[in-house]
């Protein structure tokens, strides 16, 4: 059994990725004795505000537009259940599990740090939820991604309570009868524990950790496809030469040409010749700058999820002054706004992936784009053959999709809460979009490699069977040709399209090739 240590300060994407992942059992979940201490005394200032009848938002006033609203101190238990109950008002197809776990685990990581007021045995029943397999049903749809997550959040809180509903066992069952069919009870939320549950933006940085993760395997793997099919179109690595790239300095855009060149290191089915024609389209000369800039997106989302993964987002947060005295003060780190515009970032790099890649795929296809070095739609009797004329229209269909997708959520706000929240980030809509794009970039770059493999046999008939392709495009080729053969005739293209990207998304294409790389 895996163990990973919570206390707001040291997780990683690599860890939310794993928890995410993991089954029920597999994963334990050890809350380190600095953020015990830590919780304790949070709790411990949370009870002394209520005792002193301080008036403090969210702990002894109403929430949002309620928030001059005092409390009196009989009612404040009610209040924290009332936010939850409330506030479970998402909509829409529930999420996937692995969602769901990465969010608990985020936001289990957040009140962990002790600046949230919520009392150990609450967190611990977060923590026993995700070790246990206990996912509550939570609604996609409903979070403007400002007072953070809220509606996704108080879904998972209403199970914690014994409301709602949650999966357990591949049963979905009401929320009380979910936590006892694994040894579990629900809790009665105290001061502030509502609140501290619902306000942050959990929901964000766990589609985040998921999409960025997608992301670099995606960014990795177009590069495979590109330089396959640079292989197959009779292309030259000229334009990877590193004396052009270091005149132009920008750092993924140099990776990406080094990394070309290390794919296609040793091939023989590179044009060397530059007489006749010395340069290539721009969908193969210019990979290293739109792919590296594609790059620049992932790794900035990326630092903006590890900086998140380890920040305290709610409100109001406890702090403490030098005399020993804590202080309650409300601010808006539950606006998603670096997270929304970071997503937006992210779908529109990897639109643009799936861009040039199915630009590419056309070239494969069309043999008067290839000058005739390939048959038309790379099938032999063509016309009794349509070959691979489909799959370039269906590669067209997800690239056009991509492009409304990745319309910038985080441009649009409408205010909320009697205008109090009255500006909002869309920073769930955005993060949705980015690994809805991410989906279709996979079946893409799938129907990309399917193609080049098929180009890569019809050359190899000319160049003989001593040809040899790059080192790391020839791992590509043959795990490709492991589970899609050569179609000699017309065939349904449709499962073979969905193993390809099934290779892509899974981490397949990637491994093999970096193995091969090593």
């Amino acid at each position: 059994m895996h163990t990973i240590s919570v206390d707001g300060h040291h997780l990683t994407i690599a860890d939310t990725v794993a928890v995410a992942k993991a089954g029920a059992g597999e994963i334990r979940l050890e809350l380190t004795p600095e953020a015990v201490a830590a919780v304790e005394r949070s709790a411990q200032a949370v009870a002394a505000i209520v005792a002193a009848g301080q008036v403090v938002y969210g702990v002894t006033t109403g929430f949002g537009a309620f928030k001059d609203r005092v409390i009196p101190p009989e009612h404040l238990r009610q209040l924290q259940r009332n936010i939850v109950l409330s506030h479970s008002a998402g909509t829409g197809v529930p999420f996937e599990t692995e969602v769901v776990r990465a969010m608990m685990l985020i936001r289990a990581n957040t009140l962990a740090g002790g600046y949230s007021g919520i009392r150990l045995e609450t967190l611990r029943l977060l923590l026993d939820m995700l070790e246990r397999g206990v996912h509550p049903v939570i609604p996609r749809q409903g979070s403007l991604g400002a007072s953070g997550d809220l509606a996704p959040l108080a879904h998972m809180a209403a199970v914690m309570i014994g409301e709602g509903r949650a999966e357990v066992g591949g049963r979905v069952l009401p929320g009380a009868e979910a936590l006892a069919a694994v040894g579990l009870r629900p809790v009665e939320l105290a001061a502030k524990e509502g609140l501290a549950l619902t306000n942050g933006t959990a929901l964000m940085t766990a589609l985040g950790c998921l999409a960025v993760v997608e992301a670099e395997n995606a960014a990795f793997v177009a590069a495979v496809a590109g330089a396959l099919s640079l292989e197959a179109l009779h292309g030259t690595v000229q334009a990877f030469d590193p004396r052009i790239h270091a005149l132009r300095p920008h750092p993924r855009q140099v990776d990406m040409a080094d990394l070309l060149r290390r794919l296609l290191e040793g091939s023989t089915f590179i044009r060397t010749d530059l007489r006749r024609d010395p340069q290539d389209a721009y969908t193969l000369r210019c990979m290293p700058q739109v792919h590296g800039a594609c790059a620049d997106a992932v790794a900035y989302t990326r630092w903006v999820i590890e900086i998140e993964l380890n920040s305290v987002t709610d409100n109001p947060i406890l702090v403490w002054e030098d005399d020993g005295s804590v202080t309650a003060l409300s601010g808006g780190n539950f606006h998603g706004e670096p997270l929304a515009i970071a997503f937006d970032y992210l779908a529109l790099a990897m639109t643009e992936l799936g861009n040039i890649s199915e630009r590419r795929l056309n070239r494969l296809v069309d043999s008067a784009a290839n000058g005739g070095l390939l048959p038309p739609f790379l099938t032999e009797n063509g016309g009794l053959n349509s070959g691979f004329m489909l799959t370039q229209y269906t590669a067209a269909a997800l690239a056009s999709e991509n492009k409304a997708l990745c319309h910038p959520a985080s441009a649009d706000t409408i205010p909320t809460s009697a205008n109090v929240e009255d500006h909002v980030s869309n920073g769930p809509i955005s993060g949705r979009q980015a690994r809805r794009v991410l989906r279709n970039l996979n079946h893409i770059l799938g129907i990309e490699l399917m193609a080049a493999a098929q180009a890569i046999d019809f050359r190899r008939r000319h160049l003989g069977p001593h040809a040899r392709l790059g080192r790391g495009t020839a791992a590509a080729y043959e795990l490709i040709r492991r589970h899609i053969p050569f179609l000699s005739t017309d065939a349904e293209l449709a499962p073979y399209m969905a193993i390809a990207a099934q290779l892509v998304a899974e981490g397949h294409v990637a491994a093999a090739v970096r193995a091969a790389l090593a």
